[in-house]
């Protein structure tokens, strides 16, 4: 495989995973690459991003695990674009809370394979609405975050308990005439920020 085409994979594969980001050993392990290789692989691909002269991005290492993050000196920037989203839930952000709530614990893996589509932006919206949290680790490789729903997810919706969820069956056959997440919690939210 040619070497730009391997820097191409690996960013590809860190954009991929989202706020989760990679570890060496999950890079190497997939490209079949030796730890050495992934690391300078990886140190190039810092290079890189840090030459180019016009970037919202960056790669960084935390604690060994390698993501994109957005750069620290434009926060204000970004702060007030989350402010400005935070007044209400999108359509596809109350599909994702519906998922979690009927299937609690479940990693953004498991949502995604649900939804058919990515839901990393979902949950990072959900997480800061304080409507789901994260409740543990899954113990399978690469320990995905499991989600859950909060108190304030069971407030919002006047909830006591999650068995007072529509069963899906009699939500499927009411679905027309009355939604779960219906509007009110969408005026409620707006009210109180």
């Amino acid at each position: 495989m040619e070497h730009n085409e391997l820097l191409s994979i690996i960013e590809g594969m860190l954009f991929l995973s989202g706020d989760e980001g990679l570890t060496i050993k999950q890079i190497s392990s997939v490209l079949q690459l030796s730890k050495k290789e992934t690391i300078d692989c990886l140190d190039e691909l810092i290079q890189i991003e840090n030459e180019r002269e016009i970037k919202g991005f960056e790669l960084v290492n935390f604690g060994g695990v390698y993501k994109f993050a957005t750069l620290s000196k434009h926060h204000e920037y970004y702060q007030r674009m989350v402010e400005q989203n935070e007044n209400s839930l999108s359509n596809a952000a109350l599909e994702t809370l519906a998922i979690i709530a009927y299937n609690q614990p479940i990693t953004r893996v498991h949502i995604e394979e649900i939804r058919g589509v990515g839901c990393d932006a979902m949950i990072r919206k959900l997480v800061a609405k304080a409507l789901i949290k994260e409740v543990g680790r899954e113990d399978t490789p690469g320990k995905p975050i499991l989600y859950g729903v909060t108190d304030e997810f069971m407030d919002a919706f006047s909830l006591t308990s999650l068995d007072e969820l529509p069963e899906l069956k009699e939500m499927k056959e009411n679905f027309d005439q009355d939604d779960i997440f219906n509007t009110k919690y969408t005026e409620d939210i707006s009210e109180e920020q």
